[in-house]
């Protein structure tokens, strides 16, 4: 992989990072990190905020932009869309609600096969981030405070998402039910609202 395309998973996944943290994380120089930083805002796809310290310079902190963003994929998104379009304009929003529904149901019965062997909440939440990360959510798990995060770092679907808001309610809908009533589940981030992220707190009962 490209130092360009490694600096740019980096900042999607962990998000902001300064010069000196991703130098270390990729093993290069602080001024060789700092010029492709610079170069990648020269293009319009970072942009920085400067932090103060107590001592010293503010550091710096580096972000994607929106036309970062848009350098990862997202899947078939553009015929995504044509075909919402198409069916809502054939069969109505009752169209679209069969279709998500649809849709769902076919991604609970697919994860439900691979996660049979689990035999905890943990275990449940390891194989469906693989599951996601496979998928290109760019997905990881943390333990919390009150149980676990499931973030999902990128929405390969997030054109389809942003006309159809059912495809992010059936998402939540496809992880209760998977997991089942040991636990509750809520978004905390949401990547259609603007934020860098979706994260699921996930709260055993």
């Amino acid at each position: 992989m490209k130092t360009i395309d490694r600096i740019l998973q980096s900042i999607k996944r962990d998000g902001a990072v300064t010069a000196k943290q991703l130098a270390q994380e990729l093993d290069m120089t602080t001024m060789g990190a700092r010029q492709h930083l610079q170069g990648l805002e020269d293009d319009g796809i970072l942009a920085f905020h400067d932090v103060k310290v107590k001592v010293g310079r503010p550091t710096r902190h580096w972000s994607l932009t929106q036309k970062g963003h848009a350098q990862f994929a997202d899947r078939h998104g553009e015929l995504t869309i044509q075909m919402i379009d198409a069916v809502e304009a054939v069969f109505g929003q009752d169209g679209i609600a069969k279709v998500t529904a649809e849709r769902e149901q076919h991604t609970i019965e697919a994860y439900r096969q691979t996660l049979i062997s689990a035999k905890s909440l943990e275990e449940k939440l390891q194989i469906l981030v693989e599951l996601r990360e496979q998928e290109g959510y760019m997905a990881e798990l943390q333990q919390s405070d009150d149980g676990y995060l499931l973030i999902e770092n990128h929405c390969p679907i997030c054109k389809a998402a942003s006309r159809c808001p059912s495809l992010c309610k059936s998402e939540l809908n496809v992880f209760q039910a998977l997991l089942g009533d040991d636990c509750q589940i809520e978004r905390s981030e949401h990547i259609i609202q603007g934020q860098r992220r979706c994260t699921y707190r996930v709260i055993p009962r």
